[in-house]
This record gives structure tokens, C-alpha cells and sequence, in this order.
């Protein structure tokens, strides 16, 4: 009798550990797997249609899927997709696709949002909800002061390190009274406010201000105000096709080159549009150039294979984010907002995009930027061989400092 009982006590005994150890698998397993939805779910969101397509838009969707391809396609096991949405370059729109991603669809992360108005409404939501947002396309630096968000980083560039070369390396050669034409919605308004705060700090003068509507198809009557003006620069603070019939107009009327344009915003895009004939000896300020380092030029030529163009820098900008979102997740086995936003500000970024760079409390992708000035079409060599690296700004003096910020996430020095 004694030793049934032994017997079956140790059976129990046995049973107990066998249900402990499978407890124990199970919560190891839901710890290392705490992917929501069983699927890992990018969302670019970008002008599909509109005039900041090309230098995003479908290059956006294709960097991210070649990004996700290069990963190896999943993250601790489960899948990585992709969707996207036209956000019309409407704050509205914009935020209904982004709330609808976050709400019903599963989306893990938002990225491009290149429109600084839409950028302002997504990251809104990004903060109520905890959910990531990686803007890789929006440039307003206001995105990272006022409208910053726990879980909103800024990533490939922004309006303060785009201006800030290109006003001083002129204010340098003695181009001290100023014109700035712009756009009028919240992407022209930051870049005068960052051209504005140089031109005061480097002993400069705004001699006059215009604004256009988006996406304008007369450039006439502001250019004349600008002429009239007499400055010696005349500072665009709009971008793509705006930029490129802003400049082919001021051509046109004779106006350059006896007064210095100055774009704040130009991509290699644009210059392709335009023609060195009419960009050429221009000086500008951009986060990426195909043509710089053999990493670039690598990764740069399989872009264009399937694209048919070079990469603008939010094309690489978001290739490099998508990746280092993934290795995030892959290090936390999660794919919450929050939890990867803090690893995201833990770990130095170092690729063929971004030198140097590091993710700061107020969600600020620090990384090196580059004066570049257009080519001569004498001096190009072959295709899309555009510019002169004229300086390498490192990203702790082409970004706002944070003694400058006004984030409600810095600490108080």
C-alpha cells in the first residue's frame, strides 16, 4: 500500500512538472513573440499623384519593399507587408488613412508622409494612439518642436538643416539682403521661419516676403515682387515642381543671374527635370547623393533597375528607416510603437544613407547632411551626374540644437 501511494505521488509530482515546464514554454514563447496580429504591417503613406510624386510616391513603396526583400521578408518568424495610401497632400485625408491603418487594418508604422501639413495631422494621431511614425518625407522642423510625439521620429531631413548651409555658405560670400518666395501652406511657412532665424543671426536683412498657392501655375506676379525687391537673393522656400517652374520662370524673365537664387528644397529629381542648364552653379543642402561613395552608388543602381531613376533622399531615407524599424523589432520581439521608439533611441544608425546617426528624445534622426552645388553640363560625366559634395555638415551643427528645441520631451537642461 505504501508504495502505491509513493507511486502515484510521484506521478503527480511528475504530471506538476510537465505542466509547469509547458507553462513556462508558453510564456516564453508570448514574450519572444509579441507581434500583434501575427504580422508585422509597414504603412507608406505619400503623394501617389500629386507634385511630390517622383520623388516619393511609388519610389517610396518600392524602397520599402526592397528594404522588407532584403531583411529576408519576416521578423521573428512572422511576415512583413506592406500597403500604402495617397494622401493628397491633404491634412483630412491623410489622417482618415492613418487612422484607419492604426485602428482597423493592423498597420505597425506609418512612413514617408511627405507633406509636412499631413505629417502635423499623423503625428496627432500617433501620440494618442502610442502608435510609430517614421517621417521620412515631411520637412517642417516644426514636426520634431511643437508637434513632437513620444512615438514620432523625423528622419531623413527637415526645414532648419536644409536652410542652414545654404544661408550661411551665402551670407559667407557677402549675399546679405534677402527675398524669400515661398509656398503658402506649412512647409514654405517653417523654411522663411528657419531663413528668417539665420539671416538675423548672421548679420543678414529680409528685404520682402511672397507666398504662392501649391502646386501654382503662374509664377509671374510673385517673381516681379522679388525683382522689384532688388535683393541679392532671392530664397525659394517651396519645392519640387513649384521649385523647378519657380527657377525656369526666373530664367526666363532675366532675372537671374543678376540676383542669386537659392533653393531651400531641391531634389536630384528636380534637377533631372530641370536641366543643368538652368540649375547650374546652384548651391543647396541634401541628405543623400547617389553618386557619393561606393555604398551609395551600390544600393543606388538597384533602385534603378527598377525605377528607371536615381533615388531621391527620401527614397533612401526610406529604405535605411524600414531597416532599422525591422532590426528594432527584431531586438525587442515586439512590434509596439513605444517599446520600438525607445530602442530606435538607443542604438547609433550607421548605413549607405545615414553617417553618424542617432535618434534624440525629441524623435530627431541626427545624421550627416551635404552642401552640394549643380554641375556645369559641361562637368556632367554620364546620366544624373549632378552635383559637387562641396562639404560634409555633420549632423550635430546641420540640425537644431537641442538647447533650441521646444519639445515638451527634452529634459530641462
Amino acid at each position: 500500500m505504501k508504495n502505491d501511494l509513493g507511486r502515484r505521488a510521484a506521478e503527480a509530482l511528475r504530471a506538476v512538472g510537465f505542466a509547469a515546464t509547458g507553462v513556462l514554454a508558453a510564456a516564453g514563447t508570448a514574450g519572444a513573440q509579441q507581434i500583434s496580429g501575427d504580422v508585422v504591417r509597414i504603412g507608406v503613406l505619400t503623394d501617389m499623384s500629386g507634385p511630390y510624386a517622383d520623388t516619393a510616391g511609388k519610389g517610396s513603396v518600392e524602397a520599402v519593399k526592397m528594404a522588407i526583400k532584403d531583411f529576408g521578408d519576416t521578423v521573428l518568424g512572422k511576415k512583413v507587408e506592406v500597403v500604402w495610401a495617397d494622401h493628397q497632400n491633404k491634412a483630412d485625408v491623410g489622417a482618415t488613412h492613418a487612422r484607419t491603418w492604426f485602428d482597423r487594418e493592423g498597420v505597425d508604422v506609418i512612413v514617408d508622409i511627405n507633406n509636412s501639413a499631413v505629417a502635423v495631422a499623423v503625428n496627432n494621431l500617433a501620440r494618442e494612439r502610442g502608435k510609430l511614425i517614421i517621417n521620412t518625407g515631411g520637412a517642417s522642423d516644426i514636426l520634431t518642436n511643437e508637434y513632437c510625439a513620444p512615438t514620432a521620429i523625423h528622419y531623413t531631413y527637415d526645414s532648419y538643416a536644409l536652410t542652414n548651409g545654404a544661408v550661411r555658405g551665402m551670407l559667407s560670400q557677402g549675399k546679405k539682403d534677402w527675398f524669400i518666395l515661398g509656398v503658402d501652406y506649412a512647409l514654405g511657412k517653417a523654411m522663411a521661419a528657419n531663413v528668417t532665424e539665420f539671416l538675423r543671426e548672421g548679420g543678414g536683412k529680409l528685404v520682402g516676403m511672397t507666398f504662392h498657392p501649391l502646386n501654382a501655375s503662374d509664377f509671374s506676379s510673385f517673381l516681379l515682387q522679388a525683382q522689384a525687391s532688388k535683393a541679392s537673393v532671392i530664397n525659394l522656400a517651396n519645392g519640387t515642381s513649384d521649385t523647378v517652374n519657380t527657377i525656369k520662370a526666373a530664367y526666363e524673365f532675366g532675372i537671374t543671374p543678376k540676383q542669386t537664387l537659392v533653393p531651400n528644397l531641391l531634389f536630384i529629381n528636380d534637377v533631372h527635370a530641370l536641366g543643368l542648364r538652368y540649375g547650374q552653379g546652384m548651391v543647396l543642402t541634401t541628405g543623400f547623393y547617389w553618386d557619393r561613395t561606393e555604398a551609395t552608388r551600390a544600393w543606388s543602381r538597384r533602385f534603378f533597375e527598377k525605377m528607371k531613376k536615381m533615388p531621391s533622399m527620401i527614397h533612401a531615407g526610406g529604405y535605411s528607416a524600414v531597416t532599422n524599424y525591422l532590426k528594432a523589432v527584431q531586438a525587442t520581439k515586439s512590434d509596439d510603437g513605444a517599446t520600438v521608439a525607445r530602442q530606435l533611441k538607443k542604438v547609433p544608425i550607421e548605413d549607405f544613407f545615414a553617417q553618424n546617426g542617432k535618434v534624440r528624445e525629441d524623435g530627431r534622426m541626427v545624421h550627416d547632411m551635404y552642401l552640394v552645388q549643380i554641375k556645369k553640363p559641361e562637368e556632367s560625366r554620364y546620366s544624373w551626374d549632378y552635383y559637387k559634395v562641396l562639404r560634409t555638415i555633420p549632423g550635430d551643427e546641420a540640425f537644431r540644437p537641442l538647447s533650441k528645441s521646444t519639445c515638451k520631451l527634452v529634459k530641462a537642461s
